[in-house]
């Protein structure tokens, strides 16, 4: 099953509002799974991918800064599959 949650033409401001505000919900997850976690490796691995998550929209902002004031393309789907746990 395929989701799509963004598929459009935006100005730069709209694009950087979408990233960031997305970004922040994923940062935010993964902070609360920090709260919730019992192991160093878990919660190092997690620590890991929000800065990652960081890195990107950093790089994403500077990427939509330099374009100027041309218009943005953003698409994001997200693909479910259910079945066994991916390791």
């Amino acid at each position: 099953m395929q989701l799509q949650l963004i598929n459009g033409q935006f100005s730069p401001q709209e694009a950087l509002d979408i990233l960031t505000k997305m970004t922040y919900v994923k940062v935010n997850y993964h902070e609360q799974q920090i709260n919730a976690s019992d192991t160093a490796e878990d919660i190092k691995s997690r620590e890991k991918r929000i800065k990652d998550l960081q890195r990107n929209l950093q790089e994403a902002r500077n990427a939509i800064a330099q374009s100027g004031q041309q218009r943005v393309s953003l698409q994001a789907d997200i693909i479910l599959t259910i079945g066994p746990a991916q390791p």
